[in-house]
């Protein structure tokens, strides 16, 4: 199997996270609490004064704002311009991040790298299979119109996201395995996977977001087209290091922000039309159009007050990157805090922000 040089992604953020460090340095970690929350231990429920709570949470945090629910904190909370698995999890390894926002393939691989997370809140689309996140984007003129076509073709590969262990399952369930196929390396940021499928450096790459709809719309003409991949892609976590679970005023600042988070996604999607005019037009400079098709693509979200079948799907993602990376299999249920587990749709239960 060929494959890209390996891409540094320490080094790639090394810029980044060191602004972001410097700036936040004192903010996540900046005291040791003088006691330590036990990680069997009930979850306080009041926030010591002066308590700070420092999130990756790029775009929810417009719908926080949006909806007044950031206003309603009893702690100071702080946005930290992070977002994705690798960010996150370097800006954990500087402590200058106490919660991020990723799907499911970036608590593992924090277990892998030496850095012990839990899983505080969780949402999946009621319709994963319709409302995918991710199409596989085809390549101009490359021929492949369903999964056993991938043999023999150059797939994009982003180890340690969401990306990445996408294409393991695609493979597994096309009956395929990685000799079967090239692997390029890239990270997924950006436009990086349509510009290395449009100038065919890859042939196939999973891609998501409005980029499906610019691809298609941008590259049709030449040939290019996307396919469904038919898995569920659909997982959405925050996730905490155990360090910062142990502080009890940070424990319980995040469980106040879980429940603030839940509440934000069903403002969000009670009011559609003011979030594709505030977010996606005017703060992320999108069309209308953009905006709707992201809508209408995400459909509702599902805030389960048990994870028992998250878990099990998770288990069975953990097991296939086992087998494919050679690292060590771990336990689903251990990257979960169930004592979160049913914050977020209590929060929901008692009512939601309009």
């Amino acid at each position: 199997m060929k494959s890209a040089p390996h891409i540094d992604r320490r080094s790639l953020l090394s810029a980044t996270l060191g602004a972001v460090a410097l700036g936040l340095t004192g903010c996540a970690g900046e005291k040791t609490p003088s006691t330590v929350l036990a990680a069997g231990a009930p979850l306080p429920e009041s926030v010591p004064k002066g308590t700070r709570l420092v999130v990756g949470d790029k775009e929810h945090q417009k719908a926080l704002e949006f909806s007044g629910e950031v206003e309603k904190f009893s702690f100071q909370v702080e946005f930290a311009n992070i977002s994705g698995g690798p960010q996150t999890l370097e800006a954990f390894r500087a402590d200058a991040l106490d919660l991020g926002s990723v799907a499911d393939i970036p608590p593992i691989h924090s277990h892998w790298t030496g850095i012990p997370t839990k899983i505080v809140a969780s949402k999946f689309r009621q319709d994963p299979l319709h409302h995918a996140i991710y199409r596989l984007g085809v390549a101009p003129g490359v021929a492949v119109g369903s999964l056993a076509d991938l043999r023999g073709k150059k797939i994009a590969y982003s180890p340690g996201q969401a990306q990445g262990a996408l294409v393991l399952r695609v493979l597994r369930k096309a009956g395929l395995t990685k000799k079967d196929v090239t692997l390029i390396e890239l990270a997924s940021t950006g436009d990086v996977y349509p510009t290395a499928l449009a100038s065919r450096q890859v042939e196939v790459a999973p891609i998501g977001g409005v980029q499906v709809k610019r691809y298609e719309a941008k590259y049709a003409r030449d040939g290019a087209h996307t396919i469904a991949h038919g898995l569920r892609d659909d997982p959405g976590h925050l996730y905490a290091p155990v360090s910062v679970l142990g502080d009890p005023g940070k424990a319980a600042a995040i469980r106040e922000y879980v429940q603030a988070w839940a509440r934000a996604w069903r403002w969000r999607e009670a009011n559609p039309q003011e979030w594709i005019e505030r977010y996606y037009v005017k703060d992320q400079g999108l069309s209308a159009d953009d905006g709707r098709w992201l809508v209408d693509n995400a459909g509702v979200s599902d805030i389960p007050a048990s994870w028992t079948e998250a878990i099990g799907r998770h288990q069975e993602t953990i097991d296939l990157l086992a087998e494919e990376t050679g690292n060590k299999p771990l336990k689903a249920e251990d990257l979960y805090d169930r004592r979160y587990e049913s914050v977020a749709a209590d929060a929901l239960a008692k009512g939601v922000a309009r």
